[in-house]
């Protein structure tokens, strides 16, 4: 399962003017620990930004939805209130729950997050719609959600045959690396 991470790099950048500032920019990243958040970030930005950077904070960010739009590159956080009947006590619940949306103004974002929950089955009211820091967002991608380094090249080397182009590496504690260790414990038992 993945979550968001919001994850802060420092780094120079380079203005219009051509000045060198020292920045932090918050970026989202959807990854299962902290770890992974951050060897993703290393992975992302290592091809983008030029010289060093550094993470300097990841926090886990509760996010419902990210609605993308592509005219818009301005991304705004929007608070949404709603009530639901608890199914055991059969009492009002209220909800709230954080959505992401591009947009180029305020009011299209009110108007497109409207759109975006117009199938939802229950009244919505949207108490606040606020810029967010964000810079950019980058989801899920297999290939890219796997830990690096954590089997022997000689199983890289074999695992780099894979129809989408792509190596696949096991993160630790899936069924594949269970199964390795198994083997090598049949093997030095049966050295003894």
């Amino acid at each position: 399962m993945n979550y968001w991470f919001t994850v802060k790099v420092k780094y120079t950048k380079q203005l219009d003017n051509g000045a060198l500032k020292r920045v932090s920019e918050p970026y989202l990243v959807a990854a299962m620990t902290f770890t992974d958040a951050e060897a993703r970030i290393y992975e992302e930005l290592g091809q983008v930004i030029r010289g060093e950077f550094n993470v300097v904070g990841i926090t886990r960010t509760e996010l419902h939805d990210i609605f993308i739009y592509d005219d818009a590159d301005v991304w705004y956080k929007v608070k949404v209130k709603y009530e639901t009947a608890d199914a055991d006590s059969e009492k009002a619940k209220k909800v709230t729950q954080n959505f992401l949306v591009t947009a180029n103004s305020v009011k299209e974002a009110y108007e497109r997050i409207k759109e975006s929950l117009s199938t939802l089955l229950v009244d919505f009211e949207i108490p606040s719609i606020v810029v967010s820091p964000i810079v950019e967002i980058f989801p899920f991608v297999e290939n890219l959600d796997k830990e690096i380094d954590r089997r022997p090249m000689n199983e890289v080397e074999s695992s780099e045959e894979q129809p989408n182009g792509g190596a696949v590496f096991s993160a630790s504690g899936s069924d594949e690396d269970d199964s390795e260790e198994s083997e090598i414990e049949d093997v030095t038992s049966k050295d003894e």
